[in-house]
């Protein structure tokens, strides 16, 4: 009954639109996030347990403890940023079902993916704000269902006045971890979003290194440019397939891969732009062909080297997501299992930080921390 009592009472804050606030100097800014460890990243939210990149699942990620929430960002037709994973709308809203916008409806390639639904690009800003979330995964968080349509989509500011409003009430730093999605896509049809991006944050105050603030992206090209124009902590991520090309590097027609970027050269030359990067976890520790955890790798001790943090994605508690040893003895995708046993496993390899879509998992795990105001 108390936990229901929680829930009831995180969605009802939820659903109400945060109130802006403006933050002092000294909370907007922290000592160090590596003392917080390992530095836990909300995953689009607490995805785990109310559908993503929606105002109830950063609030329940904040509620529990989560160090950063994570937005993915991409950009309506008249140029806001926007949270979802992609920029297709078919898995996330219930676009399909409005028959309004049934003739936008269209095929288009994205970064090499040729891909058929609705796209963010071909919406402005008041028309998305008239669709409502759904589940990404409804055949394994079955539960997240029942908060269809509940909510609707943020703009990136409404997340940054979530942060602040909370930070203020709460009394310590929220940080705010966005990814970049789609660079090289949006910058060809007229919508880059770097320098938005960078704007939005130094108007709300986050300026320098000592700001609770990553930015990411898959692409290498935008991170060097934005090391350009802002000095807040950028990473670099990972492709789980090594031989996978960043979209941006595939166009300008190098070489480079993500595997080339994994090694210790590379994770040399990545910490000229980078402050940290963000590997899908098999890279420091694979897979065997049981689907059980192998040996880790020398990726962490090489990133470390080449004076990088490292923070893995993504670690989620339903079989689906969990090798063979920590899944439940039902071996049922949607079951909850021993997601703390894999991230003991990661721990150990050396880690600083992770995204997971159970934040609250890790936060047990590790001894009292928050992150301190300069």
């Amino acid at each position: 009954m108390k936990a229901q009592l929680i829930w009831i009472a995180l969605l009802s804050l939820a659903t109400t639109r945060a109130t802006p606030a403006v933050l002092t100097k000294e909370i907007n800014t922290i000592e160090d996030d590596s003392e917080c460890k390992p530095l836990v990243i909300a995953h689009r939210g607490a995805s785990g347990y109310v559908p993503e990149h929606t105002l109830g699942s950063y609030s329940l990620a904040i509620a529990m403890g989560a160090d950063y929430i994570e937005p993915d960002l991409v950009m309506t037709k008249d140029g806001h940023l926007i949270s979802r994973h992609d920029n297709e709308l078919g898995l996330t809203t219930d676009v399909s079902e409005r028959p309004e916008f049934a003739s936008r409806r269209r095929n288009q390639t994205v970064d090499g993916t040729e891909l058929d639904g609705w796209f963010t690009e071909d919406f402005t800003l008041e028309e998305i704000k008239t669709l409502r979330v759904v589940e990404r995964i409804p055949d394994i968080r079955t539960g997240n269902t029942r908060m269809d349509e509940s909510f609707s989509i943020l703009t990136f500011q409404e997340i940054i006045d979530l942060a602040k409003g909370f930070q203020n009430s709460v009394k310590r730093v929220i940080g705010v971890y966005p990814e970049i999605k789609h660079s090289t896509h949006f910058r060809r049809i007229g919508l880059p979003m770097e320098t938005l991006v960078v704007d939005t944050l130094h108007r709300n105050g986050y300026e320098g290194q000592h700001a609770p603030i990553y930015i990411q992206s898959f692409e290498v090209s935008n991170l060097k440019e934005l090391k350009k124009i802002t000095n807040l902590k950028l990473l670099q991520l990972f492709e789980s397939d090594k031989s996978l090309q960043p979209a941006d590097q595939k166009e300008l027609g190098t070489k480079l891969t993500y595997g080339d970027m994994a090694t210790a050269d590379g994770l040399k030359e990545v910490a000229t732009y980078a402050y940290a990067v963000g590997p899908d976890k098999s890279f420091i520790i694979p897979r065997t062909s049981e689907n059980k955890l192998g040996s880790a790798t020398s990726f962490v001790d090489d990133a470390h080297n080449a004076g990088l943090k490292v923070h893995p994605y993504t670690f989620r508690a339903e079989n689906a997501f969990l090798p063979a040893e920590f899944q439940t003895a039902d071996k049922l995708p949607a079951s909850l299992g021993n997601l703390k046993g894999e991230l003991e496993a990661f721990l150990e390899a050396g880690i600083d930080g992770l995204f997971s879509d159970q934040p609250d998992i890790p936060i047990n795990m590790r001894t009292s921390c928050v992150l301190k105001a300069n």
